[in-house]
């Protein structure tokens, strides 16, 4: 299923279609989405414009005085690739982008294609906050001089570019779930770290989170450091679990702040040692971490929300957020491949009961207004929230599915 619904994200090459049966039914469930563009060849403007990001991020690295850059990337699964580059070379790898072996990682390619290209976006150098002589980048992968069509980030991009066809810009806001674990126990048998989190009901429960002080508080500092807006912090509705949210921005953005968020978050808990998971449901009677994603439907260019000024019977949503949310039900079925890709996925969203005597996880493609049960709950009239998500899920590809199933509800 994975295959198939990332396959209809990607532009198509007319020798590589398969109009099996299997392929055909997979094919009307994400249907007409961010399929039409073939993969970009690099122009000489765009080449012109990767020498002046390479100087840019010289030039800014020199001045937060970085000694090292991350060229970083997720593979379809979601795991970060990197490397590490001297400030000495940044100017010249920067330039032509980091090479990697894509077969080595999980992005379908095999070991006789040449190498791939990391190409860093230098919107995104961030120095790392508990490595502050490392400066971070998101990096655009590329091959044999053509942008790579199913690289997860270049997807999100071909979806935008899609739905801006439309005059539309998708916002993403995230609720990123975590566990803390206890960082001495085997892999295989995962503990909590904290003996004292036993309270049946632990949602928001005041001493779990204090006693996670020092971590919880790091995070937020950090993030405020790199201007993600955090706002609240609590602890979740199963023991040991965590959440921090922050503001909601372009969905590229936050697929960028997710990456790096997961990453800051398992590196502080090491440093702490403790384990933090973004597994799905590592405990059988606990409820799952999910990734509830806030969507809002903007105007290019004045940011103007184009969600709202619709009836009262229809939660306040304008017919272009009843057009967008209608394709996310359509396509619901479908979407979980991306949204909800592991098996593990599979034992939050079919999970009955668990001991806080609630799953807040959907079991049905339903919508309604302030409603946690729903698919998609209408908080109010700026923004969707679709809860089927969970942090094993691709935040690019997570994203670029969202908005495609939602472009197909406005075709539609």
């Amino acid at each position: 299923r994975f295959i198939f619904a990332l396959w209809h994200l990607l532009p198509q090459n007319t020798q590589f279609a398969d109009h099996s049966s299997s392929a055909v039914m997979h094919r009307r469930a994400l249907s007409r989405v961010a399929a039409s563009s073939r993969p970009r060849l690099l122009s000489r403007h765009l080449l012109r414009r990767m020498s002046t990001a390479a100087a840019e991020i010289a030039e800014r690295g020199a001045a937060a005085g970085l000694k090292f850059y991350q060229f970083s990337f997720v593979d379809l699964f979601g795991v970060q690739r990197s490397k590490l580059v001297p400030a000495s070379r940044v100017a010249e790898i920067a330039e032509g982008g980091a090479g990697f072996a894509g077969f080595a990682a999980h992005l379908d390619m095999d070991p006789t294609m040449g190498d791939l290209l990391a190409v860093p976006d230098a919107a995104t150098l961030t120095p790392l906050p508990w490595q502050p002589e490392v400066g971070w980048l998101s990096c655009n992968l590329v091959h044999e001089d053509t942008e790579l069509a199913h690289g997860p980030r270049n997807v999100l991009r071909s979806v935008q570019a899609r739905l801006a066809e439309h005059g539309v810009a998708l916002k993403t806001g995230v609720e990123c779930e975590f566990f803390l674990l206890d960082g001495s126990a085997p892999a295989a048998r995962p503990a909590l770290s904290d003996p004292f989190d036993v309270q049946a009901k632990p949602c928001y429960d005041a001493h779990a989170l204090m006693r996670r002080y020092e971590l919880i508080s790091t995070l937020v500092s950090h993030m405020e450091q790199l201007g993600w807006g955090p706002y609240q912090a609590d602890h979740e509705d199963a023991n040991g679990q965590f959440e921090i949210n922050w503001d909601f921005d372009d969905a590229l953005v936050t697929a960028d702040r997710v990456v790096l968020f997961k990453y800051m978050v398992r590196s502080l808990a090491e440093r702490a040692g403790l384990r933090a998971t973004f597994m799905p449901k590592p405990f059988a009677s606990l409820t799952g971490s999910g990734c509830h994603a806030h969507v809002s439907l903007h105007e290019p260019g004045t940011g103007k929300n184009l969600c709202q000024g619709g009836a009262p019977e229809m939660h306040g949503l304008s017919p272009l957020a009843l057009s967008f949310t209608a394709g996310l039900l359509a396509h619901a079925p479908a979407l979980t491949a991306l949204t909800n890709p592991t098996v593990n996925s599979y034992k939050r969203l079919g999970a009955r009961m668990t001991s806080s005597g609630a799953t807040w996880s959907p079991t049905a493609a339903t919508w309604a207004g302030n409603n946690r049960t729903a698919l998609i709950r209408v908080p109010d009239e700026h923004r969707m929230e679709l809860r089927l998500a969970d942090m094993s899920a691709n935040p690019y590809l997570m994203a670029a599915a969202i908005g495609a199933a939602g472009l197909d509800g406005l075709r539609a």
